[in-house]
């Protein structure tokens, strides 16, 4: 290799480094912080690395706190409204991608408008409809109201990876004697498993972290969701860092969890083909 390789080479690495520093800093730095006494964490001695590793933070959170229970609650609803909308989802945006009628540009256009409405100008009406349904205050209610910000971005995503299917391989499906909804299923969705992946990826991140409809559809405290139990650790001006850390740590394991695992099944799917020769 030249020098000029060379060189180009390190300086590509020290790019990678710094932007993976910037990038996992904070997520060091929170979970050190989880680990350090009240003392520690006023003090410059043990700044970036704890001495000695404290687990009070974690002890106090489990057992005098309702943690547990906003863990359970969020995962519930995060499960939930995740596979809802996924099957909403991809229903829709084969049927948007694939048949046609009359108003089905109207339709797909509305899909993405939809997505873009910020999700805290519709809370007040779906509160609304929330308590006329007998919904407020309950787990069912979140995971009515979170499709209404997830389905229509999994639409739009599932489309333009429906689109990029051939169209020979349902109809070759259908001329062997399959129905629509057979060619959809045997052909179309393991053909896009990669995307549909993605888009619950994205589902449940966005159900995981969701904050402003849990805050307002829900006001008994035992049925928190992780992000309004974690807010509740700040009380005026006072910050529990202790129990903020710890809680932040515990609460981004399973998305970093369902990155890494579900990472290698979207590559094998994107590198599958659909015809073997």
């Amino acid at each position: 290799m030249s020098r000029g390789g060379r060189l180009q080479g390190a300086l590509g690495y020290a790019v990678l480094g710094g932007l993976g520093l910037v990038v996992l800093f904070p997520f060091y730095w929170m979970t050190i912080t989880s680990f350090k006494s009240e003392d520690q964490m006023r003090s410059l001695v043990s700044m970036f690395w704890p001495r000695p590793f404290a687990t009070e933070n974690y002890r106090q959170l489990l057992a005098r706190t309702d943690f547990a229970s906003w863990y359970r609650n969020s995962v519930v609803v995060a499960v939930s409204s995740t596979l809802l909308a996924t099957a909403v989802g991809t229903i829709g945006a084969y049927a948007l991608a694939r048949l046609r009628f009359l108003g089905r540009g109207f339709m797909a256009s509305a899909t993405l408008i939809t997505y873009l409405v910020p999700p805290s100008i519709l809370f007040i009406p779906l509160y609304a409809q929330m308590r006329n349904l007998g919904l407020a205050n309950s787990l069912g209610g979140l995971i009515a109201a979170y499709p209404s910000f997830t389905v229509p971005f999994v639409t739009w995503l599932l489309m333009g990876y429906f689109e990029s299917i051939p169209e020979e391989l349902e109809e070759a499906a259908m001329i062997d004697g399959a129905t629509r909804f057979g060619a959809f299923y045997r052909i179309v969705l393991p053909l896009s498993a990669p995307g549909v992946l993605a888009a619950a990826l994205y589902a449940f991140t966005q159900a995981w972290n969701e904050f402003l409809y849990a805050l307002v559809f829900i006001t008994d405290g035992r049925l928190r969701t992780l992000p309004v139990g974690l807010a509740s650790f700040i009380t005026g001006d006072v910050y529990g860092w202790g129990s903020l850390m710890s809680g932040a740590v515990l609460t981004t394991l399973p998305v970093i969890a369902a990155y890494i695992y579900l990472q290698k099944y979207m590559v094998e799917g994107l590198t599958a083909g659909g015809v073997k020769g």
